[in-house]
This record gives structure tokens, sequence and C-alpha cells, in this order.
């Protein structure tokens, strides 16, 4: 089972989709995500589009950097340019890639299907390209 860690800002929207997407879609490749300075909540418009969308898992939630820093990872990837600027050190070296998306909070719950259906189109095949 190869890991992957998806980073942003708050972890509120963005890497969680992310995070539900790669663990709904993407074979053998199971996905955690985090944020640079969590927010600690998880967006309701992205909790929505994950549950309309039978994705949603209970265990998501907003988590910081200190909950999955010792884990080992295969790759991290970056979801806003602020958490690619600011991406940790990790105890051993992880590949690391890049692919920003803009942030949909305080938008409304449109915004967040058009990200759900570009997360969705773009990241998910980087990801298993990278991890092939």
């Amino acid at each position: 089972m190869k890991k992957v860690l998806i980073l942003c800002t708050g972890n509120s929207c963005r890497s969680i989709m992310a995070e539900a997407l790669v663990n709904a879609f993407l074979e053998g490749i199971e996905a955690k995500s985090s944020g640079v300075k969590a927010s600690g909540r998880v967006n309701p418009h992205a909790k929505r589009v994950l549950e309309e969308q039978g994705i949603w898992d209970a265990s998501y939630h907003s988590k910081t950097l200190d909950e999955v820093l010792d884990e080992d990872f295969d790759l991290v990837v970056t979801v806003c340019d602020h958490a690619k600027e600011t991406c940790p050190m990790f105890p051993r070296a992880i590949k690391k890639i890049h692919v920003g998306f803009a942030d949909p909070d305080g938008e409304d719950y449109e915004a967040f299907v058009r990200l759900y259906e570009e997360l969705k189109s773009l990241l998910l095949e980087k990801i298993k390209t990278e991890l092939e």
C-alpha cells in the first residue's frame, strides 16, 4: 500500500476532498491530509459534496502536521501555494509535487462542486503517475 499526504493551509476543504477522492478511487493508495495551519474544522460545503458523492468518512477531520509528521509517506502533494512554500521537512526524504487549486472557502456550494470535479480530473492521475 502506497501512502500519500495531501497538504494545504487550513485542511478544511481542498486537502480533505483530495484525501477522500484518493481513498475512494485510487486502488493501492491510502491518503491522509493535513494543514500547515489547520483550521480545526471541515468546511460544511466540502463535507456535503463528499456525502453526496458517497465518499465521506467520519474519520476525516482537520489535522495538524504534528498528527502525521512521523508517518512514512511515499508522496507529499501540496494543493495550495502557501502549503508549497511552507512545506516542512520530513524525517526521511519524500517525493513532493505541487498541484494548486483555488480555495473555495467563503464561496457558495457550487464552488465546492467545481473543486471536487477539478480535483477528480486533475489530481488523481498525477498522483497515480507519481507513485508508479
